[in-house]
Order: C-alpha cells, then sequence, then structure tokens
C-alpha cells in the first residue's frame, strides 16, 4: 500500500482518489507521524432501486394490461 507524505497528497489528490478507487484505502502521513486512511464510501441501497413513473394508471388497469399480456 502506498503512503502520500500530507504535502505530496494536496498535489496529487486527482491521482490520489483514482487509487483509493482500485486500491480500496490509501494513506497519508503527516509530519507529526499521524497516519490518515482515505476510503470510497459505500453506497447504500440497491442499485435497482429506480424512481418510479406516474402513468395515471389505477391498479385495475395495470392488472388488466398484464393479464392480457399474458394470454398472448
Amino acid at each position: 500500500m502506498i503512503v502520500y507524505t500530507y504535502s505530496e497528497a494536496r498535489q496529487k489528490l486527482a491521482q490520489l482518489l483514482d487509487q483509493v478507487l482500485q486500491q480500496g484505502e490509501v494513506r497519508i502521513k503527516r509530519r507529526d507521524g499521524q497516519i490518515f486512511v482515505i476510503k470510497p464510501e459505500l453506497r447504500s441501497g440497491s442499485p435497482l432501486d429506480v424512481p418510479g413513473i406516474d402513468t395515471s394508471l389505477s391498479a385495475d388497469e395495470i392488472v388488466d394490461f398484464v393479464q392480457e399480456g399474458r394470454r398472448q
């Protein structure tokens, strides 16, 4: 794992963030010896969660369309 100094991290932030995505985390070491870990934030929710659409159809109309489609 690559450890950047604070100054390197400031100068190469875009490169550092790309590396975080590839490797999962990157460490940054300050002059006083403290080390910080940068990780990508995990997405919450399912990628299948999609916003609904307003069709202005009633539930009965939707059921009728589904049943009609199954008959064909």
